[in-house]
């Protein structure tokens, strides 16, 4: 395969026209696997069990992944050290392992690898502009030594934040992506989806769009209208989209976090390897070009919208070779009525039950309506105290 360096950028494959597809969410998937903790979500994985990264970073190229994002989610220092979160590793040495990884595994197909930055505590906490981007430009550091393909700002809930960090990224000369975890609403500052977007084209980010936090089709909807926005203020960009893999209609602005669900129960809302397939039909007409997932998606996930948009790319993944396109691998199986459903009309209009009795359809989401600079989102480096726990509880109880 083409060493680092010598393969098309970014860039010039969504200058062509061509479709980029993304990877999954690495911190849900790893937490299933046993190798990430719920709750702090930080990827010291990648420096304590490479083996555990490295392995899904393959089985997202198999399913058709040309993009491995470094797994570097919330691998900055002030998260690292959050609520009394024992570290064993330094940001430095995750974020240099992941780039490694990402790396490795890239070169084994026709992949880019990007670098990636979150939202920080810090912000939450009302630390100044200064300090924040200094947290962004630690991490960059890394990214350049590494000289990863381009570099993305994701998950950030104000659109503040993520300029800062697009300010950042853009003084390494390499193509910008920013991402924010909002929906229709807006973000936690009631910014709307086409304000957000023209801030972030204007700070320099050549790709826009939406990750996390809300379904493909609530993303799909949010990124059209960051679309929107950018094309009435004459402006230009690319647009991306990683959902997760879960149905939130019930959703408020702060999106899956407040559902009562999250994290440990989500599994009912699941959306299907055809489901997916609307959403990579959805996303390209709509003009999206970079499309991939986040939390709650896995490799067959990605491979779903691989085969959907196979016509477009020129061809299939190789982790097709074990599965029939619209389930015709089933012509081989043993029972009647099973291999009465090779055949696509019957798993596209498939109505799945959730097998749960008087589960239902829908959530109420707690929805405490705070954000930054409110107390109980100060963040600390000590553990959260069972004092802090109680009222929480107490407040939890009157929701």
């Amino acid at each position: 395969m083409a060493p680092a360096g010598t393969k098309r950028g970014i860039l010039e494959r969504l200058d062509a026209g061509e479709v980029v597809i993304g990877d999954g969410g690495f911190v849900f998937a790893l937490e299933k696997r046993g190798y990430v903790k719920a709750g702090p979500w930080t990827p010291e994985a990648a420096a304590e069990n490479p083996e555990a990264v490295r392995q899904l970073h393959r089985e997202f190229l198999r399913a058709g992944s040309n993009v491995m994002q470094t797994f570097t989610f919330y691998a900055s220092d002030d998260k690292l050290e959050n609520r009394g979160h024992t570290q064993r590793f330094t940001g430095q040495q995750i974020n240099e392992a992941a780039c490694d990884l990402a790396r490795e595994v890239a070169n084994e197909g026709d992949a880019l690898v990007a670098g990636g930055v979150s939202q920080t505590p810090s912000y939450l906490s009302c630390k100044s502009e200064d300090e924040v981007k200094a947290i962004f430009k630690k991490q960059i550091d890394v990214f350049v030594k590494k000289d990863v393909d381009f570099l993305i700002a994701e998950y950030f809930e104000h659109v503040e934040e993520a300029e800062w960090a697009v300010q950042v990224l853009k003084t390494t000369g390499k193509p910008v992506a920013a991402s924010l975890c909002i929906g229709p609403e807006g973000d936690l500052n009631g910014v709307s989806p086409g304000d957000c977007a023209v801030r972030l084209v204007k700070a320099g980010a050549q790709i826009v769009g939406i990750n996390c936090h809300f379904d493909p089709e609530t993303c799909v909807k949010t990124v059209k209208m960051m679309k929107m926005g950018v094309e009435k203020a004459g402006l230009k960009a690319h647009y991306m989209c990683q959902p997760l893999a879960y149905h939130t209609p019930d959703c408020n602005r702060q999106g899956f976090i407040d559902l009562p669900e999250f994290p440990f129960g989500l599994e009912p809302r699941i959306l299907t390897r055809w489901d997916m397939q609307k959403y990579a039909r959805d996303a390209y007409n709509v003009g999206i070009r970079f499309i991939g997932g986040c939390c709650g998606f896995e490799p067959y996930h990605i491979r779903a919208l691989a085969e959907e948009l196979a016509t477009e790319r020129g061809f299939l993944p190789p982790g097709s070779e074990k599965h029939g396109l619209w389930g015709s691998g089933l012509e081989m199986h043993t029972k009647p009525w099973v291999r009465a459903r090779a055949r696509r009309d019957y798993w596209e209009t498939l109505k799945p039950a959730s097998g749960r009795p008087f589960c239902p359809s829908m959530a109420a989401p707690d929805g405490w309506g705070i954000t930054k600079g409110h107390a109980d989102l100060m963040q600390q480096r000590e553990a959260t105290s069972q004092e802090q726990l109680k009222a929480l509880f107490d407040k939890a109880t009157k929701h």
